[in-house]
């Protein structure tokens, strides 16, 4: 089989070749946008899911369904040591620039711009070499700074009012704006009530801004701890593993394309490899095809390629993500996938390591913050990579 025309892509948010298995999830969204922009109550989204089951892919899918319906749209990825008050500068300064072209009001663009860039401005300013502020953040924008809007220096007050104030610009223009956010679980936790604090300040005015965030199983609880009204604000979408059928279409229908067929029991052992997560389905697909002789591609080929699409997983996919744990965070991984594949009780992991609860609590701390594992619900812990608990009881130690 030629490898020049292998049409899987295993990579970091990239789209699979086809899409397979979410139009569900795409209907839903196409209806967000037409209720938004036509001025009904709608309520931003929340994707969650396990690594590798195209949360990402899903926001940029979604970010171009709105950029095909002339929305403003910007997007970024949260991290835990930094607040979202430029990444949202940055994500709203581009939405704008979007809608700019197509306004007839200049004055109102650059009024809005200027509120942009005291929002930015705002920000507190970064200690340098002793003590001292570094130098204030400049986000690219000619207009002057509207000074006594957005400016507070409370990210609750000032996110209202930029939201406010943007979704104007889009309401002039009859759709909306769309932020999203990447990896959602990561925004500070001030941060985040100031996030629902704007969004539902928003949802009663009717304001055309919506956020769409993607995050890990546990974004839900996040969201209800910083707001108890976060459960009815934002519409909960949970992205799973692929049925079977969608899993061999995303299989079967690039390779059509490509003049190349599988036979049946061979989409059953890739589907038995990969398990329907769609980042399986896209590495196991790939190596079986640049390994097979022919079309149709056959279930020898892909006992053939498994071994090898295994050791690709163990070095990318699993082992880089091993190889940020310090030696007690391992300890403490190896014991839960001791333990099997579903949550386990961080006090059955405690008796397994023969240590009290309290002082494993500084591992587990920070292998949630690191984004290995996550707290299924209290007092429950499981692996944020499917299959890593396997990864970790095939590893030697």
């Amino acid at each position: 089989m030629d490898p020049v025309r292998n049409p899987y892509a295993p990579g970091a948010g990239q789209r699979p070749p086809e899409l397979a298995g979410r139009e569900r999830e795409v209907q839903q969204f196409e209806v967000v946008l037409e209720r938004v922009a036509r001025g009904r109550p709608e309520r931003s989204m929340v994707l969650t899911g396990l690594r590798g089951v195209g949360k990402t892919v899903m926001l940029n899918t979604f970010r171009s369904l709105a950029i095909q319906r002339m929305w403003g749209t910007g997007k970024i990825e949260a991290r835990p040591d930094q607040s979202i008050r430029r990444p949202v500068a940055a994500a709203l300064h581009m939405a704008l620039r979007e809608l700019a072209p197509r306004h007839r009001a200049p004055e109102r663009i650059e009024h809005v711009l200027g509120v942009l860039k005291a929002f930015a401005q705002a920000a507190p300013e970064s200690a340098g070499k002793g003590g001292k502020g570094g130098p204030r953040w400049q986000p690219g924008i000619e207009a002057p700074a509207v000074r006594g809007r957005a400016d507070s220096g409370d990210l609750e007050i000032d996110l209202v009012e930029l939201f406010v104030d943007a979704s104007s610009i889009a309401t002039d223009l009859g759709v909306g704006v769309a932020v999203f956010i990447d990896e959602m679980q990561d925004v500070p936790p001030d941060d985040i009530s100031a996030l629902c604090t704007a969004c539902h300040e928003l949802s009663q005015v009717g304001g055309p801004l919506i956020v769409v965030g993607a995050g890990l199983p546990h974004l839900p609880a996040v969201l209800s701890a910083s707001k108890s009204y976060s459960e009815r604000l934002f519409r909960y979408t949970r992205i799973d593993r692929l049925a079977r059928s969608a899993a061999d279409h995303a299989l079967t229908a690039p390779a059509l394309l490509e003049n190349v067929g599988f036979e049946p029991d061979a989409l059953q052992a890739l589907y038995d490899a990969s398990d329907g997560y769609p980042y399986f389905v896209q590495a196991y697909g790939k190596v079986t095809w640049d390994l097979a002789l022919h079309s149709p591609i056959t279930a020898e080929d892909v006992k053939v390629a498994a071994p090898e699409a295994e050791e690709e997983l163990a070095v990318g996919f699993f082992g880089s993500r091993f190889e940020r744990a310090t030696p007690a965070e391992r300890d403490y991984m190896r014991a839960m996938a001791a333990l099997g594949d579903d949550p386990v009780a961080t006090t059955e992991v405690a008796a397994s390591l023969g240590r009290r609860p309290s002082s494993l609590s500084p591992a587990r701390d920070s292998l949630i913050k690191k984004g290995l594992i996550y707290s299924a619900e209290r007092g429950q812990i499981a692996f944020t990579v499917p299959h890593f608990g396997d990864f970790l009881r095939r590893r030697p130690e």
